[in-house]
């Protein structure tokens, strides 16, 4: 299926017209960013939609980069049924697989590690390095080492 087709499904979407809802944002492959995409989507909810049409609506947004490539080669294979969605949940689950980056420590370690002060004040940095810390199973010596790393000389 091409985009075109996809845009000419969703108009075919049996969503409420006096409700009015913000368009998720694009989600270009960000570890970090698939749970809000995936949480914008959840905000929808198409109820009179199919699974397939909901999946669709949802694909329109990926886009940009290795998603961009990921949906192309997803596309392809739902059009020759050589993989197929029983729930949207489903498809969110691979979705999050494939972007999510790992585990959620996995991430909290690899967001640690970028943080970095650059312009910000140092209370500004240690405000979000102490966010960064929680759940990323460092403790001690290892903190006070990313601090050192993040912090400017």
């Amino acid at each position: 299926m091409q985009i075109q087709a996809l845009l000419a499904a969703t108009e075919e979407l049996n969503i409420e017209s006096n409700v009015e809802i913000a368009k998720p944002l694009v989600f270009s492959r960000k570890a970090e960013k698939v749970g809000g995409f995936i949480m914008s989507y959840l905000k929808i909810k198409m109820r009179r939609a199919t699974v397939e049409e909901q999946i669709q609506w949802i694909l329109l947004y990926v886009q940009e980069g290795s998603a961009d490539i990921w949906k192309k080669n997803l596309l392809e294979d739902l059009e020759i049924v050589e993989v197929e969605f029983k729930s949207v949940k489903e498809f969110l689950l691979a979705l999050r697989k494939e972007f999510g980056g790992g585990d959620k420590k996995s991430v909290k370690v690899a967001k640690l590690r970028r943080i970095e002060q650059e312009r910000r004040t140092v209370e500004e940095f240690i405000q979000e390095f102490q966010r960064a810390t929680k759940g990323s199973g460092y403790k001690r010596r290892a903190l006070i080492e990313e601090l050192k790393r993040g912090i400017n000389d």
